[in-house]
């Protein structure tokens, strides 16, 4: 049925939400730009729900011709995103983590190669996938707390990045800083992180959402298809590599992480953090 008419009050009908269950998605239209916020407790993990939504949120603002932006944030104190969703690779079959890790994928696949400007509004801690959200925007603006920390820690879980983690980590920090954060499994303090270029700029807390506005109004500056033709030039190599070994990187996938001694430090690693919580 057609929805009753608006009362003609401008600035609601000029700002569209639309929410599931673990993103809020607001898009202004006078601006032209949307706002992700992550809202799925305690910790924003990334588990295959978050990962679907995300990627449906993500397909709804590209096909919408008002939308030219979208800022990435957390509506959770304290965190970003924790990143992968470990109890989704633990003690489950090998149909599921497939399910789960072609989910990654294509998160990955659509956000890196997006034809919006993206901004990552870090305002919080961003370990592994977190971090791995915020380096596949176009900027990332991080809280300048030195509590928050970010990076791609996976080896400290006895687990590997894969390649294209590993290719969107270095196509931001270069060579060198992604080679040796990469083995340490570096969470990077917000001072250091910002050192290394693994974020662009560090503002305090109150100042976060007018940044990331005017970043976003400063890309927004130029002729879309310029810039988007200019983004698919520099990151389209890297994208077609996982889309060419998409399925080979699925089976790396299950078999590395069903076997028992990486199991079991999963296992290990999740008694940690029950513990930390306790």
């Amino acid at each position: 049925p057609p929805s009753p008419p608006q009362p003609p009050s401008l600035p609601l009908a000029l700002c569209r939400a639309f929410s599931n269950n673990k993103i809020l998605v607001e898009l202004d239209e006078s601006s032209g730009v949307a706002t992700m916020k992550f809202k799925s407790p305690p910790v924003n993990s990334l588990s295959l729900d978050f990962l679907t939504e995300f990627c449906i949120s993500l397909e709804k603002l590209e096909n919408d011709r008002a939308c030219r932006g979208v800022i990435l944030t957390s509506a959770i104190p304290k965190i970003f995103s924790s990143g992968l969703d470990i109890t989704e690779m633990c003690g489950k079959s090998m149909e599921h983590y497939a399910e789960f890790w072609r989910a990654v994928q294509e998160m990955w696949l659509r956000l890196y190669g997006s034809n919006m400007v993206t901004v990552a509004a870090v305002n919080g801690s961003s370990p592994a996938g977190g971090c791995l959200v915020a380096l596949l925007c176009d900027y990332r603006i991080m809280v300048e707390n030195p509590k928050f920390s970010i990076g791609l820690n996976e080896a400290q879980l006895g687990i590997v990045a894969p390649f294209w983690f590993k290719d969107t980590f270095v196509n931001v920090v270069g060579h060198r800083v992604a080679e040796r954060s990469l083995q340490l499994g570096s969470l990077h303090p917000t001072p250091e992180a910002h050192r290394i270029g693994l974020v662009d700029e560090l503002v305090p807390e109150d100042k976060l959402q007018e940044k990331a506005a005017a970043v976003m109004a400063q890309w927004l500056a130029l002729p879309d298809h310029a810039r988007q033709l200019t983004k698919s030039m520099m990151r389209k190599a890297v994208l077609d590599r996982l889309v060419a070994h998409r399925e080979e990187d699925i089976q790396n996938f299950i078999s590395f992480i069903s076997k028992e001694s990486i199991q079991k430090s999963l296992r290990m690693y999740m008694e940690m953090l029950k513990k930390k919580k306790s």
